[in-house]
């Protein structure tokens, strides 16, 4: 019951993806050998066949992301301690499987004041507390409220195929993932990464992510460390970049 505002149709799609796998344990897959295309346009052409269904004789034709994702769950309910209220919905490792994801699950926007989404590269928790989490710290742009139903779900999206399509470069590998937090006083979204101190690294991803976001030069957008936000409130933080 905790997660069904998120599912959707998701556990149709889980036993989709059962019986996918089963047809795959059974014929030999072919390594693609290709790299994860980091075009936004790309990306999104491969949408519309995600959503029609991948046909038998396609499946090996799949394109396999850099990295597998994992997408979290947050329903804040205080008499639950936190983690009890943060719960792994699936995990993507293909373009295909994304879409399919994406199409199943209510859009950022449609979610209730409280709730939060987690894309996160499998084996790091979405809390500061993971070990790959708590040297690092996080982009943060934050919304004002006439934007949920304007913008939110365009930039969550945007900021999704950034991290799966590892549009940083080199420094890709240092993103552990990234959050939109639902709140009645306006939302957030942040991009994570794993060292507050790596300054080329945290800048380079901080100039691509606000472009690909198509902000205006003047808006600006901080970077936080974990160590700060842990010890303050998200208000009184300072920002150790800006961009």
């Amino acid at each position: 019951a905790q997660v069904s505002e998120a599912k959707g149709g998701i556990q149709e799609w889980k036993e989709e993806e059962k019986e996918k796998e089963k047809e795959e344990e059974a014929a030999e897959r072919t390594p693609m050998g290709e790299e994860v295309p980091n075009s936004p346009r790309t990306l999104l052409s491969l949408r519309g066949k995600a959503r029609m269904g991948i046909p038998m004789e396609v499946k090996l034709e799949l394109h396999p992301l850099q990295n597998r994702w994992a997408l979290w769950f947050f329903k804040n309910d205080r008499s639950r301690a936190w983690q009890d209220n943060l719960h792994l919905v699936t995990k993507v490792d293909s373009v295909e499987d994304f879409w399919a994801l994406y199409s199943h699950i209510q859009l950022a926007s449609k979610l209730s004041s409280g709730c939060d989404y987690a894309l996160f590269k499998d084996g790091i928790e979405p809390m500061w507390e993971d070990s790959r989490n708590k040297r690092g710290g996080r982009w943060l742009v934050s919304l004002a409220k006439q934007q949920r139903h304007i913008e939110l779900d365009r930039l969550w999206l945007e900021t999704l195929l950034c991290l799966i399509g590892e549009s940083f470069e080199e420094h890709s590998r240092e993103v552990c993932g990234a959050v939109v937090n639902i709140r009645t006083k306006g939302d957030k979204i942040a991009v994570w990464t794993r060292e507050a101190e790596n300054q080329a690294g945290v800048l380079h991803i901080g100039r691509v992510y606000k472009e690909r976001l198509g902000l205006s030069p003047k808006t600006i957008i901080g970077y936080q460390a974990h160590a700060d936000t842990a010890t303050k409130s998200n208000s009184l933080a300072k920002n150790k970049f800006v961009v």
